[in-house]
């Protein structure tokens, strides 16, 4: 009586050891790449609209609406140029800037902030709303520029943070004894980044990393699901500007790098 034994597939010729996934599993992989590939896409195409119809559209009416008729170029008699309000919007701004810049805006501008600080609740909420709007608009000479690796929570332990600053005032006095090399660098958690933890570290306690800081944006947002290329024999500045998402090794330079890079 002869026995069937079960033949195993043969790695030696290429023959995978895995079960090949069923058609169910197949179209539910297919469905979630399909979501991978559209969601962002979809999104980005919706956040543009909603800010062109939305915000942008009614910063638009409102300019107009107060801009004098004979001022308006029109396209026909009862209606005008859309975005033309937010043009003048825009220009309005830039001279805003400009005036705030010389001694007679900087004058003005105390004089109507110690205005402010009579009103209780205005006073409060002006200051808060001015806080934020500088440190987010302000430039700094290592602001969010690099990526390193620190040891945290403990040692031997390492994330991946973006270096804000060199670390200064009372926290670099009280830390002196650390160096006078501090610097503060934020390590966001993973996968929500609206939160994260401010730590300073001296930066010889760092390991530099040669990663932009959208490919490195990318690594924690994901959950280090998404890593950029990385040849040890390139030059640092190619890994820098490599992208995780380009095919065969080609290289393009991040639009956050030329947004940032030092003039």
């Amino acid at each position: 009586m002869s026995q069937h034994k079960s033949q195993k597939p043969d790695p030696a010729h290429g023959e995978s050891l895995l079960p090949k996934p069923g058609l169910l599993a197949t179209i539910r992989n297919n469905f979630f790449t399909g979501i991978v590939v559209a969601a962002p896409i979809i999104i980005t195409v919706s956040v543009i609209v909603w800010l062109i119809t939305g915000p942008m559209a009614s910063l638009d009416t409102f300019v107009q609406h107060w801009i004098p008729d004979r001022f308006k170029p029109e396209i026909s008699l009862d209606q005008y140029i859309p975005g033309f309000g937010v043009l003048v919007a825009i220009v309005g701004l830039i001279l805003l800037g400009t005036f705030a810049k010389n001694f007679f805006g900087r004058a003005f501008i105390r004089a109507g902030e110690r205005f402010l600080d009579t009103m209780p609740v205005v006073r409060n909420l002006y200051g808060f709303l001015k806080n934020v709007f500088e440190m987010a608009l302000q430039q700094s000479d290592r602001s969010f520029k690099e990526m390193v690796l620190v040891e945290y929570p403990k040692e031997g332990t390492w994330v991946l943070g973006f270096v804000v600053t060199e670390t200064k005032g009372e926290i670099a006095h009280k830390l002196s004894d650390m160096g006078d090399d501090l610097i503060s660098i934020f390590v966001p958690t993973t996968p929500n980044p609206t939160s994260g933890f401010l730590l300073f570290v001296p930066r010889s306690k760092t390991r530099p990393m040669d990663m932009s800081v959208e490919a490195g944006a990318k690594v924690i947002f994901s959950a280090g699901l998404v890593t950029p290329d990385y040849d040890p024999n390139a030059k640092p500045e190619d890994n820098a500007l490599s992208d995780p998402s380009a095919d065969n090794g080609e290289k393009r330079k991040s639009l956050f790098s030329q947004w940032t890079k030092k003039e």
